[in-house]
This record gives structure tokens, sequence and C-alpha cells, in this order.
């Protein structure tokens, strides 16, 4: 009688062997990470967010009331000059609708909806028909404040962006107020803050004088409180407004406003 015969199968006879390196490093994973315009309109909505104001949004397609005439620029106003608009085609509803050229339409309709005192900031997109080139866009990000009380003046205003600015670039930052207009506002003034880069000693970033012109303010006209019933005699506040892109350029280095919307992976991945 033949002898049994026992055959035992290891997992190394009913597989492939495969050798791994426990020890070689893993392959490196790319990670997106934030638009540098992104990364600056988080900022200034943290900055603004610590000192009590809200951060407000609204719609970008915008009716003519909205962006002019609650604003103080009736129709054949020259200031309407100031704003290439795309107008949107006639939709039969009788109301003229346009891209929004300014965040502004949000401080009205924020206003209607809300009472006094108020403090908010309204971060976003703006549409201007104009010719592209490198420090305008068809399209860029804005942001503006507006600040509502009874004892409210531009003082408070230079304060409150003078820290707004040494927080931003990192730097002590002053401001300094120019006449100007602006017909939302009474006064106006256009606001310079302390060079960033050179602390006011003067360099080619403000070309030798110290300063850096950054955003228009002012006083909010009492016309543009009445129209959403506010009292102008018992409630007064300020409004600002700047763009988004030039304060990356600036805090950045960047010369043309284009690279922003290139979609170039070897700008973009810089930041």
């Amino acid at each position: 009688m033949a002898p049994s015969v026992h055959i035992v199968y290891t997992a190394a006879m009913s597989v492939q062997h495969h050798k791994i390196d426990v020890t070689a490093p893993g392959k490196l994973v790319a990670l997106g990470h934030l638009h540098p315009l992104t990364q600056v309109m988080r900022d200034v909505g943290t900055i603004f967010s610590s000192m009590g104001f809200a951060i407000a949004d609204g719609p970008e397609l915008e009716t003519e009331y909205y962006n002019f005439d609650a604003l103080n620029i009736p129709k054949d106003h020259p200031a309407r000059d100031m704003w290439d608009t795309f107008w949107i085609k006639d939709d039969g509803s009788g109301v003229r609708k346009l891209l929004r050229t300014h965040t502004s339409p949000v401080q009205i309709r924020y206003m209607e909806e809300h009472q006094p005192p108020l403090r908010i900031i309204v971060p976003g997109r703006c549409y201007r028909y104009e010719a592209t080139d490198a420090t305008h866009e068809a399209q860029f990000y804005q942001f503006e404040g507006l600040m509502i009380g009874k004892e409210v003046s531009l003082a408070n205003m230079k304060y409150i962006l003078e820290q707004f600015f040494t927080r931003l670039f990192v730097t002590k930052s002053l401001v300094r107020m120019r006449p100007s207009f602006f017909p939302f506002v009474e006064p106006g003034v256009e606001v310079d803050c302390t060079c960033f880069t050179c602390s006011g000693k003067g360099c080619s970033v403000c070309k030798g004088t110290g300063w850096i012109e950054i955003m228009g303010a002012g006083m909010v006209h009492p016309k543009v409180l009445e129209g959403v019933n506010i009292d102008p005699r018992e409630w007064r506040g300020f409004a600002f407004g700047a763009g988004i892109d030039r304060i990356a350029m600036l805090k950045y280095g960047v010369d043309d406003i284009r690279q922003f919307y290139s979609g170039d992976l070897r700008f973009v991945n810089q930041f």
C-alpha cells in the first residue's frame, strides 16, 4: 500500500510576490490653497469683525435705484460718468437692471432692513465697462464699510482705518485725509495710509511721498439717510470703500491686476 502524501500550500506558493519598501517616502499630494484675492478678502473680514463690524452681502445683478438713485446719483447726474456700466437688456418689467458698479447698493439694502446704530463691511465683486490694462479690469473686488451712530465722526473713521491698515500690512500705519467729491457722502475725502514698504520715509512704491492713496470715504450724505427713513438730525455716520485687488497688488508687489484673473498657476502658487 502506497504511503499517503500531504502537500502544504503556503501564501508564497499561491500569490505573486510584491516587494514593498516600507521605508520609502510617500508620494507628495499637491494641495490647493486660497487665491491671493480670497486671502485679502478674508483678512479684511477678520480684522473688521474683531472691531464689531458685521459682514453684509447683496446681489451682483442690481437695479438702477439701488446702484444710483438711492445713493444720491439721479439720472443725468454728471457723477454717473464715473462708472462705465454694464446695462442688462430690458426684460419688460420696467425696472432697469445692471451689473453693480460698486458694493454701495448693499449699504442701502442693509439700512432698509436694520435700524441704527449699525456697522457693516460689504465685500464683493463689481463690474465696469472699461478698457483692461495693468491697473483696470472689467470685473474686480471691492469692500465698503459703513458705521451709523449718534456721535459718529471722521475722527472715529480715522482711528478705525489706522487700526485696520496696521493689522493688514503688519506695520504701524497712519492715515491722512484730503478733500474730495463723492455724491453719496458730504464731506468726502481721499484716504492715504503710510507706505508699508518704507514706513513713510519715501520709496519707489509710494513714489517718494511716504503715502499711498488707497480709498475714498466721507460722512454719509443726509439725502442717503433720508431715503432709508433714518433721520439725519439724529443719526450720522461714515462710509468708505477700497478695491481689494488694489490692496492685494500693494501688499504682494503685483504690478498687473490681470495676473489675478489669468489662471496661471505659476503666479497663483507664489502665494
